[in-house]
């Protein structure tokens, strides 16, 4: 049972089961290509702990969305796993950063000592910061499997969601507002760039393997800026309502921290309006993209506003 109830009008085309047995072959290849890639050739500290950060642990969502819109848009499956595994990285690289005794000084991280715990400060500076260069490396790979212009195209894309006009940006929005009182269209705008920006960016990733329309691209981007939206949201609702335990960080750090959330400013019931509606959204950017097999972006959808971690 869903931890985060919401209403909806929008329906599921899959249950649980079916997105599982979907998700559970994407997330093995996903899973074995970054054993291969991840830390591998890395002085051994600093290997152990890039491969910490990453494998073991985490939704992957990203590289699912990834995976999902290359789908929808018949893409080339070679580029997209690369750009799947780029995702996690960056995202892995952000996580190790933002738990940084300098910025959130966490200690737990799905559900084990944060890298900086484990290995210390200067190995998980170091490791994030290698995460980061090897998502790129990721996406420019030697050979023709991956056409150049795709290549720009996903570094360019990666780039802009990771940087100061998205999840960097969104951080440092973060760390300026502890204590001060956002209205809801400044936290908006921060969590679109902090959250949001990978997944969304993560979505037209997963397009850009393939060829899309531009009004089909336009859908897909409003989709995914609708449950980049939301997954915040949720984060929100859950570090109120579950346990440290259940999420795997630590619950209630964001209220201690003084933090500003979509719970604070709206409170519980309106934090949860306020992902069913984005669901909703989601929902209605995949109707109108007019392609014609977003199943898994859809039930994908539906897991981020659904979920109980």
């Amino acid at each position: 049972m869903s931890a985060v109830p919401m209403t909806s009008t929008a329906t599921t085309p899959w249950d649980a089961k079916t997105l599982a047995g979907w998700a559970e072959p994407h997330l093995a290849t996903v899973e074995a290509a970054l054993s291969r890639w991840v830390g591998v050739d890395a002085p051994v500290l600093l290997g152990d702990a890039m491969r910490y950060a990453v494998l073991d642990g985490g939704k992957r969502l990203r590289p699912l969305l990834v995976l999902a819109a290359n789908e929808a848009v018949g893409g080339n499956a070679h580029a997209a796993l690369r750009a799947a595994c780029a995702t996690e990285l960056i995202h892995a690289y952000s996580l190790v950063h933002d738990d940084l005794p300098c910025m959130d000084n966490d200690v737990l991280r799905r559900g084990k000592p944060t890298v900086h715990v484990k290995f210390g400060e200067a190995d998980a500076l170091l490791a994030g910061d290698a995460l980061q260069a090897l998502a790129f490396e990721l996406l420019a790979p030697e050979g023709d499997e991956v056409p150049a212009a795709m290549q720009a195209l996903l570094c360019r894309l990666l780039a802009r969601a990771a940087g100061s006009q998205g999840m960097a940006g969104g951080q440092a929005i973060d760390l300026a507002s502890v204590g001060i009182a956002l209205n809801e269209t400044q936290l908006r705008e921060m969590h679109r760039l902090k959250t949001g920006a990978l997944l969304q960016g993560s979505v037209e990733m997963g397009a850009a393997c393939g060829t899309v329309s531009p009004a089909a691209l336009a859908a897909l981007r409003d989709y995914g800026a609708a449950i980049g939206l939301a997954f915040q949201v949720v984060d929100d609702i859950l570090d109120v309502t579950a346990d440290s335990q259940t999420l795997g960080k630590t619950a209630g750090k964001d209220a201690a921290a003084d933090k500003p959330t979509y719970v604070s400013l709206l409170g519980l019931d309106g934090a949860r309006a306020q992902a069913s509606q984005l669901l909703a959204d989601a929902i209605a950017a995949l109707n109108k993209s007019g392609l014609p097999d977003t199943a898994a972006l859809r039930a994908l959808a539906h897991m981020v506003v659904d979920r109980d971690r």
